[in-house]
């Protein structure tokens, strides 16, 4: 992680003193946006494909990823989506779900995976996302992790075909999860944490990564993206231990898309392995009525595979 102290200088020095100058210039921009509901409320889901390169036991590999926000009706005593939202009254919390799936192989076998969050949004109220759940599937066997956010802690279920990772619940105090900082980018970007933080790593990358469940240290930076005006970035520079860097492009008027990302970890043999996922196509669609075989175009115009 040597190798990263210098640039990080760099960027304390160079975007410190323009933070205050960041954060008004997105202000502007959601103050002058389309309205939030005009956006989120027409009962479409936004569907965005990536092109996918996965970092995997050691390389990278060639793949596709698919991100989709769609606001619903949330139970927040069930933590379930609500089936008739009328009939639950205050139990009702409207959230915005985002579904994060990748679909890559790894020699003859392939990975498909999801991480699914659940960020209320009123956030003054909820601060923290109601439920967060990854899963992984390969031809190895399942598996599966599930935070509820309940009394102020998140209690993580965590299911594995991994002997030492078994059925077992453990709960992690209050933090800012590193799961909801996509949703907080499409939400309101001036609520991104910044400086010093104590974060919860994100569920997908704790599976790979086979660490135990718990927040760490890192520092987090909003930049602008040099020589792209209409784009701002958000990074994570996980302290030492970790060996990794998140960082997140995205666009910087509402409704604030998201245009790529970047992993960065350096693993026991100080080798760097980078995952990149790039914008490929974006949609608008009530994909939940799209289950015909004659909507199978509509993967053509996503750019996915069939």
């Amino acid at each position: 992680m040597k190798k990263y102290l210098l640039p990080l200088l760099f960027l304390f020095s160079y975007y410190g003193c323009e933070s205050d100058h960041n954060q008004n210039v997105l202000t502007q921009a959601a103050n002058s946006s389309t309205n939030f509901g005009d956006y989120w409320y027409r009962g479409l889901a936004e569907i965005t494909s990536y092109t996918l390169q996965q970092s995997r036991y050691g390389e990278v590999h060639n793949g596709e990823a698919v991100l989709i926000f769609v606001t619903e009706d949330f139970s927040g005593q069930k933590q379930v989506k609500l089936d008739d939202p009328e009939k639950a009254g205050k139990d009702a919390i409207k959230v915005l779900k985002m579904n994060a799936l990748r679909k890559f192989n790894t020699g003859v076998y392939p990975y498909t995976v999801m991480t699914s969050t659940f960020s209320p949004l009123d956030q003054e109220r909820y601060p923290r996302p109601l439920k967060i759940t990854t899963s992984v599937q390969e031809w190895c066997g399942h598996a599966f992790v599930q935070m509820n956010y309940l009394d102020d802690q998140y209690r993580v279920q965590q299911y594995s075909y991994f002997e030492t990772e078994g059925d077992r619940i453990s709960y992690i105090n209050s933090a800012i999860s590193e799961d909801e900082i996509w949703a907080t980018i499409r939400l309101n970007p001036d609520d991104l944490p910044t400086g010093e933080i104590t974060i919860i790593p994100g569920t997908l990358y704790q599976r790979f990564a086979h660490i135990p469940w718990k927040s760490v240290q890192a520092t987090a930076l909003l930049m602008p993206v040099l020589m792209r005006d209409d784009l701002m970035e958000y990074k994570l520079v996980y302290h030492p231990g970790l060996n990794r860097i998140l960082s997140i492009q995205f666009k910087r008027k509402f409704p604030y898309e998201i245009e790529s990302w970047k992993e960065i970890e350096i693993d026991d043999n100080d080798k760097e392995l980078t995952t990149v996922g790039t914008l490929n196509k974006r949609i608008m669609l009530d994909y939940w009525t799209k289950n015909s075989r004659l909507d199978i175009k509509l993967r053509n115009e996503l750019g996915l595979k069939d």
